[in-house]
C-alpha cells in the first residue's frame, strides 16, 4: 500500500505541473493574435501611403494650398514702366479715284516715342522715313486709341521727325537717358510694333554691340552713299515696324531711337539706333522751327571717283599729286559759292586744313563743325592750278 500511495503521489504532482504551463500558453496566444489584429492594418495602411498625408474622414475639410512663383524682374518692371510711351505710327496717303474722291491707303507703318507732353498735346519721336510722303499721320496709342497727328518737322539726314498729338489718352512720356556714356555689353531692350500693328508693344532685350559706328546712307537710291549716319549698334532685333521706336537702358531711360537693321541673309543680330543725345538738339530743332537749318554752299558736286582716272588731268586738268576731291559740276545763283568766287568744274581738296576726298567729307565738314555764318578755307584746283578762297556759309532752306 506505501508503494501504491507513493506512486499515487508521484502521479498527482506530474499531472498539475502540466496544467500550469497549458494556461500561460493559451493565454499568450490570445494576447499575440488579438495585437497582431490590432497591429497589422496599421502596418498595412502606413506601407500603402509611404509617408503620404493620412486620408481624411468625410466630416474633415482638405485644404489645398496655392504656390505662386514671382517672376517679377528688373526688366518686367522697366517695360511696364515704360511701354505706354511708345505708340504705333501709319503713314496713310491718299488717293484719288475715277470719281476724283480720296480715299487714303495705308504706306507704312512703325512706331515712336512719346518724348514730351506739355499743356494739351504730347510730342513724339519717330523716324523721317517712317512718315515720308505722308498726307496724314495715325499713331496709336499703348490702349489701342487712335490718334491723329500732326507733324510738326521732319529731317532727312538725321532720320528723324517729330510729331504733335492730343494728350488727353497718354499715359506718361517717357525718361531721357544719354548715349555718351554707353559702354560695349551693357543691356540694351528695344520696343516697338514689328510687322506692323499686329505685333504691337514687342519686346526684344540684347546688349549694347558698339558704340559710334557709321553706316552709308543712299538717299536717292543711286548706290552712292550719300552720308554717314553715326549709328548705336544692338543685338537686340529690330524689325521692320520697329523704326521710331525706343531703344531703352536698364533704368528704362531712352538712349537712342530705333532705325534700322543690315538686311542680309547671312547677318543676324545686327540692328542700329540713332544715339539719343545727337539726336535731341535736332528734336528740338524740329519741334520749334520744322526744319533743320544747317550751313550750305550753295553748289551741286560730284566725287572725283565717279569721273574716270583719264579725266582728271584731260577735262579738269588735275596734276598728278591730286588723289581725291570732289568736283562742282553747277552753281546756285547767289549762293554763298557765287558770291565767295568759285566756278564750275572747280575741283575741291580741302576745307579749313581737312582733305576732302567725297561728298560725305564735305558734309561733315559743314554739318558738324559749321554753323550758319561761319566763314570757312577751301582750298580747290581750277585748270591745274591751286587756290584758295574764304567764303561765309549761307543757310539751308
Amino acid at each position: 500500500m506505501v508503494d501504491n500511495n507513493n506512486g499515487e503521489g508521484n502521479h498527482y504532482p506530474a499531472v498539475k505541473q502540466k496544467r500550469s504551463w497549458l494556461i500561460p500558453l493559451l493565454l499568450g496566444m490570445i494576447i499575440g493574435i488579438l495585437i497582431v489584429a490590432f497591429a497589422i492594418p496599421e502596418v498595412i495602411n502606413f506601407t500603402k501611403n509611404d509617408g503620404e498625408e493620412p486620408e481624411l474622414d468625410n466630416e474633415q475639410t482638405t485644404k489645398t494650398a496655392q504656390v505662386n512663383y514671382d517672376v517679377t524682374t528688373q526688366i518686367t518692371d522697366v517695360v511696364e514702366d515704360v511701354s505706354s510711351a511708345v505708340v504705333g505710327v501709319t503713314n496713310i496717303q491718299l488717293q484719288e479715284d475715277f470719281w476724283q474722291q480720296q480715299d487714303g491707303d495705308e504706306a507704312g507703318t512703325g512706331s515712336g516715342v512719346i518724348y514730351k507732353t506739355e499743356g494739351s498735346h504730347a510730342y513724339i519721336v519717330t523716324n523721317h522715313h517712317v512718315i515720308e510722303g505722308a498726307d496724314e499721320v495715325d499713331v496709336i496709342l499703348f490702349d489701342e486709341t487712335n490718334v491723329k497727328a500732326e507733324v510738326l518737322g521732319a529731317d532727312l539726314f538725321s532720320d528723324l521727325a517729330v510729331l504733335k498729338i492730343d494728350n488727353k489718352k497718354v499715359e506718361k512720356a517717357i525718361k531721357m537717358g544719354s548715349s555718351d556714356s554707353l559702354k560695349v555689353g551693357e543691356p540694351a531692350i528695344a520696343i516697338g510694333n514689328p510687322l506692323g500693328h499686329m505685333f504691337s508693344g514687342s519686346v526684344t532685350k540684347g546688349v549694347i554691340s558698339g558704340t559710334q559706328r557709321t553706316i552709308p546712307m543712299d538717299f536717292n537710291q543711286d548706290g552712292r552713299a550719300d552720308w554717314q549716319a553715326e549709328v548705336i549698334q544692338t543685338d537686340a532685333a529690330i524689325n521692320p515696324g520697329n523704326s521710331g521706336g525706343a531703344l531703352i537702358n536698364i533704368e528704362g531711360e531712352l538712349i537712342g531711337i530705333n532705325s534700322m537693321k543690315i538686311n542680309q541673309t547671312a547677318v543676324e543680330g545686327i540692328g542700329f539706333a540713332i544715339p539719343i543725345d545727337a539726336a535731341q538738339p535736332i528734336i528740338q530743332e524740329l519741334e520749334e522751327t520744322g526744319n533743320v537749318t544747317r550751313p550750305y554752299l550753295g553748289i551741286e558736286l560730284y566725287s572725283l571717283d565717279e569721273v574716270p582716272k583719264s579725266e582728271w588731268e584731260r577735262s579738269l586738268n588735275l596734276p598728278s599729286e591730286v588723289e581725291g576731291g570732289i568736283y562742282i559740276w553747277s552753281i546756285e545763283p547767289l549762293s554763298p559759292a557765287e558770291k565767295g568766287g568759285l566756278e564750275r568744274l572747280d575741283v575741291i581738296t580741302e576745307l579749313d586744313g581737312q582733305d576732302i576726298n567725297d561728298t560725305i567729307d564735305l558734309r561733315k565738314v559743314l554739318y558738324q563743325d559749321k554753323e550758319v555764318g561761319d566763314k570757312i578755307e577751301i582750298t580747290f584746283y581750277r585748270d591745274g592750278e591751286k587756290k584758295e578762297a574764304t567764303i561765309e556759309l549761307g543757310k539751308q532752306e
